[in-house]
């Protein structure tokens, strides 16, 4: 029976296989395959939209680490069952589209593997419950769509930009994860769920507000929110049919995800209000206002995506504040804005995969996404242009399309927020509708771009690489039904809102799932309603900038690139490549005793300076059993051989005189009794002393070296102070103890690990990750060899751009 966490691991094992059925296949598309995968899931998920409608969670425990309550649970209720929906519904889309748009030169098995990878990292995401096994999986979101993003690795700014993407989200992932260890210290658990259960205990606890801080670290990061947007721009460089998976269903809305499974944790909360509505705000306009500066479509996709995603993360801040009245009047209207964000995170997957997918048959057809070379293409390409103004004019917000029902709830949203005496928004609170009205304004423009500059206007035949054609059927199945949906929504919205989107607003607000807080869908709310004349204002006055937009575009000029946080991240990029190159140099000399120098210091100043500073010196030996004649003589034999071998004239007599001290410490071993290492240690010291001698064979005469004084008394003093060092601990490894001893877990292994042989107990159970990571490093190591055995060099004449 398929389960939540066999559903997660499939696409895992999807990606393993995939480049073997890709080299077993080649006649047939490799993508027919891979589109298996996210079909079975969504049939698989949609089954349980009833069940999920009436109130019930599915739930998955594979037990992991049960001692430390981190387990493999995996469970859907309605916020988790939306996203997935999203992630493999669009997913088999946009497969489809790519089967069509890839050329079967490109290395399609490793872009599916990738695309399968990412799918599962995401579905992990979104249906875990334990908070370390979700970090598992976010990480993981960043691993892999650094791999799609980087898919055409031969161009710099594919590189470029998948590891911006990288550096970014993986930092905020870092700091996520401290925010989840803050609050299992608050609460004692890893599991979501409880975690929900206890919100409100722990308010007052000092952590409550780092960890909240560092979780929307995490959650800004990753969806592209001010000022962390800098790298999704970038992020265009994916080939299209990644850049629609991950910017229209899956990637950027992880953070909203993560917003809204922890509101009801943290929302109620000034900061948390503050905090997520304000940068959402700020994000919603800023995003819009650069949206409209751009001449590359794609580039103008991605700005408008931050835009949307900031309107997204606005609107969950404003409905946290439903949590700081519980269930009341007030709780109701800020409970619809919620309802709106979900709402919107729905229509924001359908236009902008479609327009993706659009803009990539534009591309793929005339060969550009230039602006300034566009234009004139409805007649040649009508059915492209039917898609574009769909998703187009959905995104403005306009009807007939499910755009126009998610933005009116949206003002309808601002405008009550902005009459609210709560939170201190009688001062700051009126800036936010006069912000987010003007980022719609940005947004009716640059949607009339898409439209108006792309497919009407003179048609520039001359400035294109091919002439334009629409492309082949397959290619525009995709884009097609997500249209459909974006009319079809518009007109049965309250389908969406009974089954899909009132369970997951119960999921967000636990507390409220109970009671009705009125919140529907509708198209008409009357002539007298604000949000209508907002919306008609927007398109007047975006209207009117959009002809005019010549006379008025010149205000981009204050804000220059060279002042932007894009140029700021280059800088600190920058910088931090040439100190760490410099640094690299200074101690990177090529010279053995160099690195022998800082190894010791190092030892010498961690080991001995912890001695000093603890006062752990302590020197008894009245306990200590008495020296026999035969230890001391072989204590003063092998004393007398390390002397010796500083005055040794050549290599032979040095490696003899040193296989001395090795023999020496066999003897030691069978006087004291352990035969098993006195074997090891007897045939390790001849091994080696053969290869020393093989080896050697083949160097030059060992001639005396003419060392400066100064550096023959830096050696002196340094193997000096080694050998105090090694003394002083040795005295006083029995007397000054810094630490408990921890003799009780060998003593008690069975009991504790279930192993009655110490030498295994110990590798297998209590140094388990620490063999586990040796494994894994000779498993890289392995692999590193393999592949530099069996790469080949490429051909010459292959052409790598910016290599």
């Amino acid at each position: 029976m398929l389960t939540l966490n066999i559903a997660i691991i499939i696409p895992f094992i999807a990606a393993a296989l995939i480049p073997l059925v890709y080299k077993k296949i080649p006649k047939i598309h490799i993508g027919w395959f891979a589109i298996i995968v996210p079909l079975v899931l969504f049939v698989y998920l949609a089954q349980y939209i009833p069940s999920i409608a009436n109130g019930q969670v599915i739930e998955n425990t594979v037990h992991w680490i049960p001692a430390y309550g981190i387990n493999f649970t995996a469970y859907l209720d309605g916020l988790s069952l939306i996203l997935a929906l999203l992630i493999t519904g669009v997913g088999s889309l946009v497969i489809l589209y790519s089967i069509f748009y890839l050329s079967s030169k490109e290395s399609l098995g490793h872009f599916y593997m990738y695309l399968t990878l990412f799918m599962g990292a995401m579905l992990g995401v979104v249906l875990s419950d334990n908070m370390m096994v979700l970090y598992v999986f976010w990480e993981l979101t960043s691993i892999s769509s650094f791999l799609l993003i980087a898919f055409w690795y031969q161009r710099k700014r594919s590189r470029d930009g998948a590891r911006k993407s990288l550096l970014i989200t993986i930092f905020g992932g870092f700091a996520m994860l401290v925010g989840f260890i803050m609050i299992y210290a608050m609460t004692g658990t890893w599991s979501v769920r409880e975690v929900v259960a206890l919100a409100g205990g722990f308010t007052d606890h000092e952590l409550f507000i780092p960890a909240m801080i560092l979780t929307l670290l995490g959650a800004f990061t990753k969806s592209a929110q001010f000022p962390f947007h800098i790298w999704l721009p970038d992020a265009m460089e994916a080939p299209t049919p990644v850049s629609a998976y991950l910017h229209s269903a899956t990637m950027v809305k992880a953070g909203i995800y993560l917003v809204a499974r922890f509101t009801p944790i943290f929302g109620g909360e000034m900061s948390w209000f503050w905090l997520v509505t304000g940068v959402g705000v700020f994000t919603l306009f800023w995003g819009s206002f650069n949206a409209v500066r751009q001449t590359d479509l794609k580039a103008l996709l991605a700005y408008s995506t931050i835009s949307q995603l900031g309107m997204i993360m606005s609107m969950f801040g404003m409905g946290s504040a439903a949590l700081h009245f519980g269930y009341s009047a007030e709780s109701s209207f800020y409970a619809q804005a919620t309802f709106a964000a979900l709402f919107h995170l729905v229509n924001h997957s359908t236009f902008k995969g479609a327009l993706f997918m659009v803009v990539g048959i534009v591309d793929h057809e005339v060969g550009t996404r230039d602006i300034r070379r566009l234009g004139g293409l409805i007649t040649l390409m009508p059915i492209t242009f039917t898609f574009a103004a769909i998703g187009s004019f959905s995104m403005a917000g306009l009807p007939p399309f499910n755009g126009f029902l998610s933005k009116e709830m949206f003002f309808t949203a601002i405008l009550r927020i902005s009459e609210a005496g709560f939170f201190s928004l009688e001062t700051w609170g009126v800036l936010i509708p006069i912000i987010a009205w003007s980022a719609n304004v940005f947004t009716f423009i640059y949607c009339m771009i898409i439209v108006f500059q792309t497919f009407l206007g003179p048609y520039q035949e001359e400035k294109l690489e091919h002439p334009a054609n629409e492309p082949p059927i397959g290619m525009l199945v995709a884009p097609g039904i997500l249209s459909l949906l974006v009319v079809g929504i518009f007109f049965f919205p309250n389908v969406l809102g009974d089954y899909i989107l009132r369970p997951a607003m119960a999921s967000i607000f636990p507390t409220l799932a109970g009671e009705d807080l009125g919140v529907s869908i509708s198209a008409w709310h009357g002539w007298d309603s604000p949000e209508l004349w907002m919306t008609v204002g927007v398109v007047v006055i975006g209207a009117l900038l959009y002809i005019y937009r010549k006379y008025w575009t010149v205000v981009y000029r204050l804000f220059p690139e060279k002042w932007s946080f894009n140029e700021l991240y280059s800088f600190i990029l920058d910088w931090m490549e040439e100190r760490s190159t410099a640094i690299t140099n200074n101690y990177m000399t090529g010279y053995l005793r160099d690195y022998l120098v800082y190894i010791y210091l190092f030892f010498i100043v961690a080991i001995g300076g912890t001695i000093l500073y603890t006062g752990a010196y302590s020197f008894d030996i009245s306990g200590n059993a008495p020296i026999t004649v035969f230890e001391a003589t072989i204590a003063i034999v092998m004393m007398i051989a390390a002397i010796s071998i500083l005055f040794a004239k050549s290599r032979l007599t040095a490696i003899l005189i040193n296989s001395i001290l090795g023999f020496g410490v066999a003897a030691f071993f069978v006087l004291f009794r352990a035969p098993d290492l006195a074997l090891t240690q007897l045939i390790v010291e001849t091994v080696t002393t053969v290869l020393f001698l093989v080896a050697y064979y083949f160097l030059p005469e060992w001639q005396k070296e003419d060392v400066p004084r100064k550096s023959r008394n830096v050696n002196l003093l340094i193997a000096v102070l080694v050998g105090v060092v090694f003394t002083v601990v040795a005295l006083a490894v029995q007397n000054g103890k810094l630490f408990a001893t921890i003799s009780s877990y060998f003593e008690n292994s069975y009991e504790l690990a279930g192993g009655k042989n110490i030498v295994n107990a110990i590798l297998g159970d209590f140094r388990a990750f620490d063999t586990m990571l040796e494994v894994v490093v000779l498993l890289i190591a392995g692999i590193g060899v393999y592949t530099f055995i069996k790469l080949k060099a490429k051909k010459e004449d292959e052409n790598y751009e910016d290599q």
